[in-house]
């Protein structure tokens, strides 16, 4: 794949996520009833560093947890004869909190609806809602983010990569064709 653009650098990605950590902040007003459930791979530590912000602005800290949707994915026969199965680490009760699901790139709302659909094992949260670093439309499910860092258009044939620290050694968001 040949890159096409760099969509953001390590500056706008932490720009983007302290306007999200403020977002969530203005909008649910008890924190100590907000928690943030990261969807493994680049969901998990988006949204420890979104719990980060958070806390920097308020003092408050915020739950998170670490969600592995594979055994609720609509395509996984389709995706590999083996799946790789990881833990989910949700170490506190999602009753009657309101859980943000957080993930790197919202495409075809797929991933979000099998990442809903975990959840629900554990609990009935009061309210379920999504934030994305990247929201790059081509949705297959009635499904939006409530918080999202860049809003990027793209072709079906196009690639959205997200790099983090923690998993890639750099931050930043490149476009491939």
């Amino acid at each position: 794949m040949e890159i096409k653009a760099q969509i953001m650098d390590a500056v706008a990605v932490n720009r983007a996520l302290m306007r999200i950590a403020h977002e969530i902040i203005e909008q649910n007003g008890e924190l100590s009833a907000l928690a943030l459930v990261g969807v493994r791979t680049r969901g998990v530590p988006l949204s420890k560093r979104i719990a980060e912000n958070i806390k920097s602005v308020t003092g408050e800290e915020v739950a998170t947890g670490i969600l592995d949707i594979t055994l609720y994915r609509d395509d996984l026969g389709i995706i590999r004869e083996h799946p790789v199965i990881n833990s989910t680490e949700i170490p506190f009760s999602v009753m009657d909190k309101t859980l943000v699901i957080v993930d790197d790139v919202l495409y075809t709302g797929r991933t979000v609806r099998a990442a809903i659909n975990a959840v629900l094992e554990y609990g009935r949260p009061k309210r379920i809602k999504l934030a994305v670093l990247i929201d790059r439309g081509h949705r297959e499910l009635p499904i939006r983010a409530d918080y999202f860092g860049k809003n990027i258009p793209t072709s079906k044939s196009e690639k959205v990569v997200v790099a983090l620290t923690e998993i890639d050694g750099r931050d930043g968001v490149d476009l491939f064709k």
